[in-house]
């Protein structure tokens, strides 16, 4: 079979990568705009603590961190072995340990009910996360969680499109159409810049720009870009690739450590903000106050960088992940928001199995991407 894939992040790469492990013949086109997600991504992945606490993204996201090490091993299997990819750990923080009890609890039962990925849980009194991220605030206490994983978004979006190459799928840059019947009712293939590739099945993994490309269709995808702002510092003499991530429970904001003495402060969550590719006074404030508020040793960092990514929102908070209702030949991956990496990686898996008419492995009732949010 002949596959299209439309849109280059994480998901994209992650599908194409699997269409070409699944024996398919693939194509993948990307035109390269300003803004994807996956390169402002912080890259935590510890979905026992996500805000979205639906039974189906449950499912979802903790199989896709069962399905990580598998992925990774795959990727060095092809001699892709330079994903930014470690067992960290991450940190809940707050002024006192008594604010963390329903952290605690939450973990608790998970562990319970047998998922073991969250590692060792260990309550910190106040000092005790300072320890362990030397830039904190010295009054923090925490719950510290060994499963927590940092991954670098873009290392791994290359891995996969490398390793995609290799098995013999095809690049094209340019801007992409869909092409359907006279009917309208079936997808036979993508035009790019005037030139049409016919296939048996499309998907459509083009993160926040995957509305637009259905809307000829007739297609309504209740998706929209959120911007967000992410702060990149350089502190002198640090040895961050090792930190554990502050992970975002109490707040919306986080701290990650990388290579090069590079530590991540993220991020703004701007709904609303369409395609506006810039960085702004607020954003940068916003994010620089919350951050240098629990971390004041990084108040004397060099500010290196600051990355804009457009996040694909859903109105319902869930992927949209499966075929549109109306039209064949067609698959939809998009919508993570904030969890791209948690989950676009496996997401990824999922659609390449959709496209060739595979049963995927886990249940996608609910993430039908032509539905409509109610409530």
């Amino acid at each position: 079979m002949r596959i299209v894939v439309v849109g280059a992040g994480i998901v994209g790469a992650s599908t194409a990568f699997h269409l070409t492990q699944l024996g398919a013949e693939v194509y993948f086109v990307d035109n390269n705009t300003p803004g994807r997600a996956t390169f402002a991504g912080a890259g935590i992945v510890c979905p026992w603590l996500s805000q979205n606490r639906d039974p189906r993204y449950e499912e979802l996201s903790f199989a896709a961190v069962r399905y990580y090490p598998e992925l990774i091993a795959s990727l060095a299997a092809a001699g892709e072995t330079g994903v930014d990819y470690e067992l960290v750990g991450g940190l809940v923080v707050a002024d006192s340990v008594q604010e963390l009890d329903f952290v605690v609890e939450r973990l608790q039962k998970y562990l319970e009910h047998g998922v073991k990925e969250i590692g060792r849980v260990q309550v910190l009194q106040a000092g005790g996360p300072k320890e362990l991220f030397p830039y904190l605030d010295p009054g923090l206490a925490g719950v510290y969680l060994s499963g927590a994983i940092r991954v670098s978004g873009e290392s791994l979006r290359v891995a996969l499109l490398n390793a995609a190459v290799k098995a013999g799928a095809k690049q094209l840059s340019g801007t992409a159409a869909l092409e359907s019947e006279r009917s309208g009712n079936a997808v036979v293939g993508v035009r790019v810049d005037g030139e049409i590739i016919s296939a048996d099945a499309v998907v459509v993994a083009a993160g926040a720009w995957s509305a637009h490309l259905c809307r000829p269709l007739d297609l309504r995808l209740e998706l929209e870009p959120q911007r967000g702002q992410i702060l990149h510092l350089t502190v002198s003499q640090g040895q961050t690739e090792a930190l554990p991530v502050i992970v975002p429970v109490l707040s919306d904001y986080y701290l990650l450590g990388f290579r090069d003495s590079r530590v991540v402060m993220g991020a703004t969550r701007e709904t609303g903000s369409g395609f506006d590719f810039r960085v702004t006074a607020g954003g940068v404030a916003e994010v620089l106050q919350e951050g240098l508020r629990i971390a004041p040793g990084l108040n004397t960092a060099t500010l290196t960088e600051i990355r804009v990514g457009f996040r694909p929102l859903s109105k319902d908070g869930l992927p949209l992940l499966g075929h549109p209702s109306s039209t064949a030949g067609l698959v939809i991956a998009t919508g993570l928001g904030r969890y791209g990496l948690t989950v676009g990686p496996f997401a990824g898996l999922l659609a390449a199995k959709l496209a060739l008419g595979e049963t995927p492995g886990i249940n996608v009732a609910g993430f039908e991407p032509d539905r409509r949010a109610t409530g």
